[in-house]
C-alpha cells in the first residue's frame, strides 16, 4: 500500500523526513535521565526490569517529576528489589505497601499489583509468555494485552484495581501499557529501550497514544479521530507502519518530543 501523497497538505516525504530527525534527536540516552524509562534502567536483571518497568508505566501519569519519585518510592518499599520482592514478601511486608500514594493509586492498588505480578511470575517465565498466549490465535499484540489483563485480575480484587490497567478490548488507549511494551520489545543502537523480549515483533506494536503524540499527530495530519481511544491508536499506528513498517513505534520519540519539549501544537 502506497503512502498518501500528503498529510494536512504537507507531502509526506517531508512528513516521514521530518518525523525520522525528531526520532534521532530524542532517541538518545540524554533522554533517559527525566523519563520513566529510567527506573527499569537502574536494574540490570530481566526480572527486575520487567517488573520495574510494569509498575512504573503503571502509575506514569501526571508531572514526570513526581511520577519519577513516586516510583523510586515504590520500589524502595521493596527493598529495590522488586522480583524477589514479589515472589516472597510476607503479609508483614506487604503490609508497608499500603502507604504507598500515586494520585489515585493508592496502597491496596499497590499491593493487587504484586499480587497479580506473583500470581503470573509463579506460571510463566515472563509477561512476554502471557502476551504470546494471547497471540496464538490472531498475532495481535492487542489480544495479547487482553489476555495479561485477565490473567493478572484473575485473584479476588478490588474492582477500583482495574481502573489501573487499561482495558484495549474495552476501547482504552492503553498508553502506558504500549509505553511499557515499546521499553520490553524495541531494540536500536541508541540504548533507550531494552529489547528483551525476542519473541514479539516491533512491527505489531501499538503507539503509546496520549494527549501530546495525539494532538502533535493530528496537527501534522496524521490523525483525524478526535478522541484518543483504542481506535485512534489504530489509525495513527496504521499510518505510521507505512513510514516504518518493522518499527513503527519508534515515532513516539518524535511525536512525544515535540509535544512536551517543543510545544508542537
Amino acid at each position: 500500500m502506497s503512502l498518501k501523497l500528503s498529510y494536512n497538505g504537507i507531502p509526506e516525504t517531508e512528513i516521514k523526513t521530518f518525523l525520522e530527525e525528531k526520532y534521532l534527536q530524542y532517541n538518545n540516552p540524554s533522554f533517559i535521565e527525566c523519563d520513566p524509562i529510567s527506573i527499569p534502567h537502574s536494574f540490570l536483571e530481566q526480572h527486575d526490569r520487567e517488573i520495574s518497568g510494569f509498575l512504573t508505566a503503571a502509575i506514569a501519569w501526571g508531572r514526570r517529576d513526581l511520577i519519577l519519585r513516586s516510583s523510586r518510592l515504590m520500589l524502595e518499599l521493596m527493598d529495590d528489589s522488586p522480583y524477589e520482592f514479589i515472589m516472597s514478601a510476607n503479609e508483614n511486608e506487604l503490609l508497608r505497601i499500603s502507604r504507598f500514594v500515586h494520585r489515585t493509586f493508592n496502597g491496596s492498588d499497590c499491593i493487587y499489583f504484586i499480587r497479580g505480578l506473583r500470581h503470573i511470575y509463579s506460571n510463566f517465565e515472563s509477561m512476554e509468555d502471557v502476551l504470546l498466549q494471547g497471540m496464538k490465535g490472531s498475532g495481535s499484540v492487542k489480544d495479547g494485552l487482553s489476555e495479561l489483563r485477565q490473567i493478572f485480575f484473575s485473584l479476588p480484587h478490588a474492582n477500583r484495581n482495574e481502573k489501573h490497567f487499561a482495558d484495549v478490548t474495552g476501547g482504552a488507549a492503553g498508553k502506558r501499557l504500549n509505553m511499557f511494551l515499546r521499553w520490553m520489545v524495541r531494540k536500536d543502537n541508541f540504548g533507550v529501550d531494552f529489547g528483551i523480549w525476542k519473541k514479539i515483533d516491533p512491527a505489531m506494536l501499538y503507539i503509546p497514544l496520549d494527549l501530546h503524540t495525539g494532538n502533535t499527530a493530528r496537527r501534522l495530519g496524521l490523525l483525524t479521530r478526535k478522541i484518543n481511544d483504542w481506535k485512534a491508536v489504530e489509525e495513527l499506528t496504521e499510518i505510521l507502519r507505512k513510514f516504518d513498517p518493522t518499527d513503527p513505534v519508534k515515532y513516539d520519540f518524535a511525536l512525544f518530543g515535540l509535544g512536551v519539549f517543543e510545544g508542537f501544537k
